[in-house]
């Protein structure tokens, strides 16, 4: 046993140095021992060899020598694996062989609130190590990786079917495949300023989403993926604009502090809880209140631009509509009233008190219908506020009371009055509101949506998505909110394509950004669909019959495609290849050096195929993953005079 390895033999038994899968934490016993941890010592100095190498006898007393016992464990040698050990040569340390990051004479200030996190994977199973890049140390690399972006492959679907295409207007509907990041960084070049919504339904940090989290920094790392995606998005949004964000109970108190600084604690709009299912099946069989919603969390840009649309949802009879004119067609001022139950009974031939009995659980739709189909005579009786209506009002409101009459009252362009005996006949046709394509009785909608249910969810948009969709209706009403027809809506973690969808389906138009390769089968076929004439989600209530039409393209991939290669690669050998032509191109990570990987040493061989994988990806430099637009000329990056065109007339620059 050499004495690194009799190290941490010594630190084992204590827990907090080690994480479950028994990988050493060498921040958390450096810092231990720079605090001068009694249990830390207590366990050194029991040990012959560590008392030995870290302890002093100064006239009796034992003097733990925690400099060098810091210099022991930010060794590069220090290490636990043998993958790690090789992965080291590509590492920052100085002479003697110690961590730059944990060097007294250099400091590295690295908070995660000043990183971008770059997110990037492009299959649900890959939960890779995530790339950070600090602002604050780094601008100008943080600067280059949101350069905008060339794309290609650019094509055009609509209902005559799909084109190549290598050009674009501004009235396209868009469709971007690659890092989210990336995309919308591209976006702000063209559409700063410009869009009307953003709706995201996050990775909502459960360790199950397609996410691959930082297990120590779960939630900070979770923040910090979304910062600099949300300070994108305020750019991107119109003054008068909204973002609307779906979060779960995990993370909606990180997500409000850190949308409070990116947006204002003034623009908060409202936290709106979403019903998503009922009190049955294997949700209750967690102790506990069983948890049935999440949560929509509206901001705007600037709040004194705020104009959101009024949007009703469905009440059902409104019992306070009681009364019902009884001769209605004749004139106003013989008018006659009764109950509106009264004249249900007679309907139906049924005497009032047994309806319910008879009626059963048709009961309130029978009501409902009646109520609907009279909505024109039911009437309710509300009192005038005299401090809230003119002069002339109030004189033939006196003058009713005074005469037991009905007062008809012109009001020039507002709607007239008619007061009975000093009260205001309301009537119930004027609280009805077309909801999903039928006049019914509503009010407007409140912070608790409890009609959105994901019902039949698995059949919209004709296609089949494993992390779950949002119900068309909750989209619509999302964007029924905060847009109007032509406004342009955008949507970065697009999914199944749900908002673009409902976009198409309500006049909208959208940008959806997604990196996954499901994009294709999923947010193409289910918008394909749309174009098709779709019949599911909110269709019928929006009237919908088809057409519309939109562009997708994609990132022009540089170091991505070597991504690609590298998880594919199923033996050494392919590896060793690419890693040759990773070479040659040049666009290698500046912080390490070639020759320091030797695919014949023995080392090298030695590592699992996983471990080689993880090792290439490390070397590429993560902020090439595409061809900046800037670089589109480069002979180097061989863009096509195809992608050449599109990409220039996308920024207005043919």
């Amino acid at each position: 046993m050499n004495f690194f390895e009799r190290v941490i033999d010594v630190l084992k038994p204590d827990e907090r140095f080690f994480t479950a899968k028994g990988e050493l934490l060498r921040n958390a016993v450096y810092e231990a021992a720079m605090k001068m941890d009694a249990k830390l010592i207590k366990a050194l100095y029991e040990n012959d060899a560590t008392k030995e190498r870290f302890f002093t006898d100064v006239d009796g007393i034992a003097v733990f020598d925690k400099v060098g016992f810091g210099w022991v464990i930010n060794n590069r040698e220090f290490l636990p694996d043998s993958y790690t050990r090789y992965k080291n040569k590509i590492g920052l340390a100085d002479g003697n062989g110690n961590y730059i990051a944990t060097s007294n004479d250099v400091e590295l200030f690295f908070p995660y609130k000043d990183c971008v996190l770059e997110g990037g994977q492009t299959k649900d199973d890959q939960k890779r190590s995530e790339v950070f890049y600090n602002k604050t140390l780094a601008p100008d690399e943080v600067d280059r990786l949101l350069y905008p972006k060339v794309f290609t492959n650019a094509k055009k679907y609509s209902a005559d079917g799909t084109n190549v295409i290598d050009s674009i207007d501004d009235s396209e509907n868009l469709v971007i495949k690659g890092n989210n990041l990336l995309s919308i960084a591209s976006l702000l070049k063209k559409y700063e300023g410009e869009v009307k919504c953003i709706y995201i339904d996050v990775p909502y940090n459960t360790g199950n989403d397609s996410f691959g989290y930082n297990d120590k920094f779960n939630h900070s790392t979770w923040l910090t993926f979304m910062k600099t995606r949300l300070e994108i998005a305020y750019r991107l949004l119109h003054r008068t604009g909204t973002i609307a964000i779906s979060v779960d109970n995990y993370e909606i108190a990180y997500l409000l502090v850190l949308l409070d600084e990116v947006f204002g604690k003034e623009n908060r709009k409202n936290i709106v809880t979403v019903k998503r299912g009922s009190v049955t099946g294997a949700k209750v069989i967690n102790p506990g209140v069983v948890n049935v919603v999440e949560y929509v969390v509206l901001y705007s840009k600037e709040t004194s631009f705020w104009k959101p649309n009024r949007v009703y949802s469905a009440k059902g009879y409104d019992d306070r509509y009681g009364n019902i004119i009884l001769n209605f067609s004749e004139n106003y001022v013989d008018w006659e009233f009764g109950t509106v139950l009264d004249e249900f009974a007679k309907s139906l031939n049924i005497k009032k008190s047994k309806l319910r009995a008879e009626l059963g659980g048709d009961y309130d739709k029978a009501l409902e219908d009646y109520a609907l189909a009279n909505a024109y005579r039911i009437v309710q009786f509300a009192t005038l506020d005299d401090n809230s209506i003119s002069a002339e009002a109030r004189t033939k409101k006196k003058e009713s009371i005074e005469n037991n009459s009905i007062i008809f009252f012109e009001r020039g362009d507002e709607k007239p009055y008619y007061i009975r005996n000093g009260k205001l006949i309301l009537f119930a046709k004027d609280r009805l509101v077309e909801i999903d394509g039928k006049l019914t009785f509503a009010q407007p909608i409140s912070d608790i949506w409890d009609d959105v249910l994901p019902n039949d969810l698995h059949n919209e948009g004709g296609v089949e998505f494993k992390k779950g969709k949002k119900p068309e209706k909750l989209l619509g009403r999302i964007i029924e909110l905060c847009t109007d027809p032509k406004d342009l809506v955008i949507d970065f973690f697009a999914g199944s394509g749900t908002t673009g969808a409902v976009a198409m389906k309500l006049g909208r138009r959208f940008i959806l950004c997604e990196q996954m390769d499901y994009i294709e089968d999923t947010i193409c076929t289910r918008l394909n669909n749309t174009i098709a004439g779709d019949s599911r989600g909110i269709s019928v209530d929006s009237g919908w019959r088809g057409g519309g039409s939109y562009v997708y393209c994609e990132l022009a991939k540089l170091n991505q495609k070597y991504t690609d290669k590298i998880q594919i690669a199923a033996d050494d050998d392919t590896l060793v290849q690419i890693w040759t032509e990773m070479q040659e191109t040049g666009f290698i990570s500046s912080k390490i050096d070639p020759r320091e990987i030797d695919t014949e040493a023995d080392d090298f061989k030695a590592l699992s195929l996983d471990d080689k994988k993880k090792l290439l990806m490390e070397l590429l430099d993560l902020n090439q993953l595409y061809i900046n637009y800037c670089d589109i000329d480069d002979e180097t990056f061989a863009v096509s005079d195809a992608d050449k065109a599109f990409t220039k007339s996308f920024y207005g620059e043919e």
